[in-house]
């Protein structure tokens, strides 16, 4: 993923109403303007403008059902971030313990 695109997630991702728009996706996928907007305490237009903003970073795509367009999460965004960001330290740490686990089961009498 460039550097642009992940920039583009991060910042997505920043927002807390953006970042509970997404878990009411993860929860309920396919879902209206209308049904998102419900219980959120923030105007249609803000909704528009948040869902916008996460499918210019691809989390978020849609499919038009007649007349309802239909939100849909998209998590491949935040894996390849977790495969370029995170993956790569979680793997040392892993090591390191499972060699010290290692270590101190040898110690046992």
């Amino acid at each position: 993923m460039p550097m642009k695109e992940i920039d583009t997630v991060f910042k997505a991702l920043a927002d807390p109403s953006r970042r509970k728009l997404l878990d009411r996706l993860h929860a309920k996928n396919g879902q209206t303007l209308s049904e998102l907007c419900k219980g959120l305490g923030m105007a249609r237009q803000s909704v528009t403008q948040h869902l916008g903003l996460l499918e210019d970073a691809n989390l978020v795509s849609v499919q038009w059902q007649g007349r309802e367009k239909l939100h849909y999460f998209n998590p491949v965004p935040i894996h390849e971030i977790y495969e370029r960001w995170i993956r790569k330290f979680e793997q040392e740490r892993l090591d390191a313990l499972h060699k010290l686990k290692i270590n101190l089961e040898r110690k046992r009498p």
